[in-house]
């Protein structure tokens, strides 16, 4: 049975923040909200908790995750940056943007994409995910909560708690976080391929 926590979405309890941290340090799946719809997320080292995400989300060994990281900083261990593409994604981080990027040898080779070792990575605003990130001192593996066969992904805590009940560990509510998903832009390559339009303003990558 996941454990539910309801958290002030501005002010979230310090308490709380430890007590699903230290969750994921013992290998614990979380649904948490974030900028743009709630997600599922896990250590980057959990591989059995990755398994667990794919089989929620009925996922097959190719599709991506993302690496949700608390600040550019901690950003720049796991992505390459060229000048250019550090002006761009300095402009508009913490935002509403995943951006795919050449990965580091930090990103293990599983998370990469086979073809091109290049891992999603983002740094949302949500003040809840950030005291999140704070306390656990590296990024959260993460996919949207999507699940299979459904339209648009859950938005009310209560209700993903009884749809999830028995598949993660937690479910930190933090209130509605909205329907529409990143704006997802591809920066590995010479120039800047928006993949999908969401939240984030795509213009200045167009």
């Amino acid at each position: 049975m996941a454990r539910y926590y309801d958290l002030h979405p501005d002010n979230p309890q310090p308490r709380v923040i430890r007590q699903v941290v230290d969750l994921l340090r013992s290998g614990g799946v979380i649904v948490y909200p974030t900028d743009s719809c709630y997600a599922l997320g896990c250590r980057l080292d959990n591989r059995a908790g990755v398994e667990r995400i794919r089989e929620i989300r009925r996922l097959d060994e190719r599709h991506p995750f993302t690496l949700v990281c608390a600040d550019f900083a901690q950003l720049g261990q796991f992505v390459k940056l060229s000048n250019s593409v550090f002006r761009q994604v300095k402009a508009v981080i913490p935002g509403s943007y995943t951006f795919l990027l050449p990965a580091t040898s930090e990103v293990p080779r599983r998370l990469q994409d086979p073809r091109r070792r290049v891992v999603g990575a983002r740094v949302p605003k949500h003040t809840v995910t950030q005291a999140l990130l704070a306390e656990l001192g590296e990024p959260l593996l993460s996919s949207t909560l999507l699940l299979p066969d459904e339209p648009e992904p859950m938005t009310q805590g209560w209700e993903i708690k009884e749809r999830l009940d028995h598949q993660v560990d937690a479910v930190v509510d933090a209130g509605d976080c909205g329907l529409e998903p990143t704006t997802v832009v591809d920066l590995s390559g010479d120039e800047p391929e928006i993949l999908r339009r969401g939240v984030g303003d795509p213009s200045r990558f167009e």
